[in-house]
């Protein structure tokens, strides 16, 4: 069905109803601020709440319901326009609305005036798209961001601060905070806070489930609050914080959970899915960097604490050490650093076994600890080695009393599976004036600790200036040792092994002699000290064994119709405690071509006690080799009669102090006979060392005493001089001189 169009006339009918239809305001208006409307379409009820009348009626309405922060621009631009003009801006609806319009008018002269015809579209709802998808810009840039600060190794202090201000910032609330969950107390402690309420940032929360963080821990979901005032799920908070809503996010790592981020406004307002992702997102990032912190917290907390006792270990009490020294130079004052070491804790061990000893050093730590004040430091160095700062002490008796107090904690027993057990230590004290380098303080320390226990043990001994001589004495010796090998310091001597009944040579002692460019010969009993400590034993000792093991194959290959000269080793007690040793000495024999059978390796009693189960594995094993092992300086060590048969045993060598008395003394000769006619029915050979004298000489030969050693035949000698005698014979059996 068709009709005919309408007629011009009719179409001029339409334009009214054709205008109302068209979804914007249509306006002719005056140019200028005050410039008066004279026509606007009927869409402004619709849109702005006004009546087409009474827009017109009033010229200042437009620009009163111009949104504040526009209207200037807006006059701005009205006044620089030409012709034409584009702009968007906000109107405030009569309920007070602000309404986005695009004004796009053409000036045109009407008469003596301009006028603006002009369209004014609602454009609200693609504002609000586009303020929503800048929001949700600036919100992913503001995770990024957080989450790079995060990669960045930001505190985690500054990561909490940032968090809850992004918060707050973006979501357009007017606080936000991050509360921490701590476990032993079961509450929720508010670690970072954004917001004018000081009192919120001190906050503690029970982590109940009556409570929004509590509750959100316990379904581990968002917790939206639309409004408090209806709320009936949760205690509510303090009225004088005037919360109207919010919302609260779980940050949980894969270790459990760190804690709650909150928002919160004093106004009701529903959040929606994209706000409460965003607020998760941070949490997120948090929970990521919260997780990294405390790796890296527990790595570090392992590198510098003992794992035994929790205590600081050396680095760290090294460190405490340096921040005391350098407050110690900002100001006078003084400082102290007690070094304790426990008495004959090697025995706990050995018999108890290592499990006793580590429960002993544990329940050590905590009384030590509370003994001290909350500004000193406890840590563990090693081993039984403990050592306590002291800060801010008024003089030496302070450390002193410190001192008394740690023996005091050791009055009462230590009760380790049920038994108890009674320990002391002895104590070492050094004062700090600030000028003093850490390790030097412990060093000073320790050896007013080494000092204590050669004056009795379960003591203190506070260092001074003659045990600093003494320290750098040793220092040195050290430094010195450790390039005397290197720089062909180190020789050996020998003394001839005698036989009493013909005088000839059997054997000869390597003894280890050190020619100091500068000091001279310096004694064994100075440096050997020292190398077992600072572990220069074992090169140096594997150096005498190789260098004696060629001398006794050389001089056994120049003599090859003769009996074999037998060479005897010290061994310290150092050596004989480390696995390997029958390995260097197989090594040793093998490269130098000599006869398991005329090497003698001596030991001492004192090493024997020292680690009895390992050097009797030792003894063994070198036993296996075919050498030929030494008691040395028998008598003095307190050795038990019933252990020697168990070990492989070919020779006992009496001390020198039986022999000084021999003849003369009835106690040293009573001695001396007992330990010949014991090592007879040992089936062991005995020698005596420190023969002096000819009467000597010749009590052990009718004693039954068949080798000896000592000055009477010869002292210590180079090589050469073994050499001259071997081939020349000895000077003790030369014409003219006694044979006994």
């Amino acid at each position: 069905m068709s009709s005919e169009p309408p007629s011009p006339p009719e179409i001029v009918q339409l334009i009214p109803e054709l205008l109302n239809r068209v979804p914007a305001i249509l306006y002719i208006a005056d140019w200028g601020e005050t410039g008066r409307w004279h026509w606007v379409s009927p869409q402004i009820e619709t849109i702005l709440g006004y009546s087409p009348a009474e827009w017109c009626a009033d010229p200042m309405l437009w620009a009163a319901r111009l949104h504040p922060e526009d209207r200037a621009r807006v006059h701005e631009e009205e006044a620089k326009a030409v012709g034409v003009s584009s702009q968007e801006y906000r109107l405030l609806h009569r309920d007070g609305t602000a309404i986005w319009f695009r004004d796009e008018a053409q000036l045109v002269s009407g008469g003596d005036n301009q006028l603006w015809h002009g369209v004014l579209t609602d454009i609200t709802h693609r504002k609000q798209v586009e303020a929503e998808l800048e929001r949700r810009a600036a919100q992913q840039a503001a995770v990024a961001k957080l989450g790079e600060h995060a990669l960045e190794g930001a505190g985690t202090s500054d990561l909490l601060e940032e968090a809850v201000s992004v918060a707050a910032t973006l979501l357009g609330t007017e606080l936000a905070s991050m509360a921490q969950y701590i476990p032993d107390e079961d509450v929720f402690a508010v670690r970072a806070y954004h917001g004018d309420d000081p009192e919120i940032g001190r906050e503690r929360m029970p982590a109940s489930a009556d409570t929004q963080p509590g509750y959100t821990m316990l379904t581990r979901v968002p917790v939206v609050v639309e409004d408090w005032e209806t709320e009936e799920r949760f205690l509510r908070p303090p009225p004088e914080q005037r919360l109207r809503s919010g919302v609260s996010v779980l940050i949980e790592g894969a270790h459990g959970t760190f804690g709650v981020l909150s928002v919160a406004s004093r106004m009701a307002r529903d959040y929606g899915a994209e706000q409460v992702d965003f607020l998760q997102a941070l949490a997120n990032v948090l929970a990521d960097a919260l997780e990294r912190q405390a790796i890296e917290d527990d790595i570090r907390h392992r590198a510098l604490h003992d794992p035994l006792t929790g205590l600081p270990n050396r680095v760290l009490f090294l460190d405490r050490i340096e921040q005391a020294l350098a407050r110690l130079r900002r100001r006078k004052g003084l400082a102290a650093i007690l070094f304790l070491d426990f008495d004959h804790f090697k025995v706990v061990n050995d018999s108890l076994g290592h499990q006793v000893g580590d429960e002993l050093l544990a329940a050590v730590a905590p009384r030590l600890k509370h003994a001290v004040r909350a500004t000193d430091t406890v840590a563990r160095l090693g081993g039984d080695e403990f050592a306590i700062l002291l800060e801010e002490i008024a003089g030496e008796s302070d450390a002193i009393e410190m001192a008394e107090r740690v023996a005091a904690l050791f009055a009462r027993p230590f009760v380790i599976a049920g038994s108890e057990h009674f320990m002391t230590a002895s104590v070492g004290i050094a004062l700090a004036h600030g000028g003093e380098l850490p390790i030097e303080l412990i060093r000073d320390a320790d050896a007013a600790m080494y000092r204590a226990k050669e004056r009795g043990r379960a003591r203190y001994e506070v260092f001074d200036e003659a045990m600093r001589g003494r320290a750098l004495a040793r220092l040195r010796i050290e430094n010195d040792l450790r390039r005397a090998i290197e720089r062909g310091e180190l020789r050996l001597d020998y003394q001839p092994l005698v036989s009493l009944r013909d005088h000839s040579i059997l054997g000869v002692e390597a003894l280890l002699r050190w020619r100091h460019p500068q000091r001279g010969l310096i004694s064994p009993t100075e440096f050997i000290p020292v190398a077992e400590e600072n572990g220069l034993i074992e090169p140096i000792g594997r150096w005498v064994l190789e260098r004696a093991c060629r001398q006794a194959a050389h001089w056994n290959a120049d003599r090859p119709d003769a009996r074999p000269l037998e060479m005897s080793v010290n061994l310290s007690a150092v050596q004989l405690a480390k696995p390997g040793l029958a390995d260097t000495v197989q090594a040793a024999l093998q490269a130098s071509g000599l006869d398991p059978g005329s090497l003698c390796l001596e030991i001492t009693e004192t090493a024997m006690l020292r680690e009895p189960e390992a050097v009797s594995e030792a003894l063994q094993a070198l036993g296996a080799l075919g050498v030929r092992l030494v008691l040395d300086d028998f008598g003095t060590g307190y050795s038990s009669l019933s252990y020697l048969p168990q070990l492989p045993l070919d020779i006992l060598k009496i001390d020198r102090s039986f022999i000084d008395g021999l003849g003369v003394e009835a106690h040293d000769t009573a001695i001396t006979e007992a330990i010949v006619a014991m090592s007879r029915a040992l089936s062991l050979s005995v020698v005596a060392e420190g023969v002096e004298q000819e009467h000597q000489a010749v009590e052990l030969l009718r004693l039954g005493c068949e080798m000896a050693q000592g000055f009477f035949f010869s002292p210590p000698v180079s090589a050469q001089e073994v050499t001259a005698m071997l081939q020349e014979g000895p000077s003790w059996i030369e014409p003219g001189r006694s044979s006994f």
